[in-house]
């Protein structure tokens, strides 16, 4: 069961490389402890989670199954880390931030601050990126620390690089405000 939660913590970037899921889990720590009972397992200090092109590094992962078979995660670091290759493209999505939780019943991925996900030359900042896996919508929230001078208010930062031309059948950003894909910031 712990296992199995581990596996739904890889399966949370975006559109990720579909052979992944079919990939052993392979976890490196310094500790590890696991409550079957309650379903839990805590491994800390230099902690390397791959499965496929999947990688995740924190300083501590906690990863939980509730009794109705839903999968949660929490990797911890300075920064927690993830990278994988996105699927059907010569693309990798990557991200950090201080905290990065997945909830496997709502199908959704938080940074919790100094967030940054980026995906080639496209990148966010903030200081909270939601990612709803289902609706592929992201949202985001200012920066502290990146405040506007004029306004007072906290800012989103992100930088979305051109298309070039014949690039059309490729993805859309994730980034991009297209099609159900929403960027949002706080005011």
């Amino acid at each position: 069961m712990v296992v199995a939660a581990i596996v739904a913590v890889t399966a949370a970037a975006a559109r990720a490389e579909r052979a992944d899921r079919d990939k052993p889990v392979n976890i490196e720590a310094d500790r590890m402890m696991a409550d079957d009972a309650k379903q839990v397992a805590v491994f800390e200090g230099g902690v390397v989670l791959t499965q496929g092109t999947f990688q995740l590094r924190a300083d501590k992962l906690t990863v939980r199954q509730d009794k109705d078979g839903s999968q949660y995660g929490v990797a911890v670091g300075k920064p927690a880390t993830f990278r994988q290759k996105r699927d059907g493209a010569d693309e990798w999505i990557d991200g950090e931030a201080l905290r990065i939780e997945y909830d496997g019943k709502a199908e959704r991925v938080e940074l919790f601050d100094q967030a940054r996900v980026r995906r080639d030359k496209d990148e966010v900042r903030g200081n909270y990126i939601s990612y709803d896996t289902q609706s592929e919508i992201y949202r985001v929230q200012g920066a502290k620390g990146a405040v506007d001078a004029q306004t007072e208010k906290t800012r989103v930062r992100a930088v979305i690089q051109p298309r070039k031309k014949g690039d059309e059948g490729s993805s859309a950003s994730p980034l991009e405000l297209k099609g159900a894909g929403t960027l949002e910031g706080t005011r």
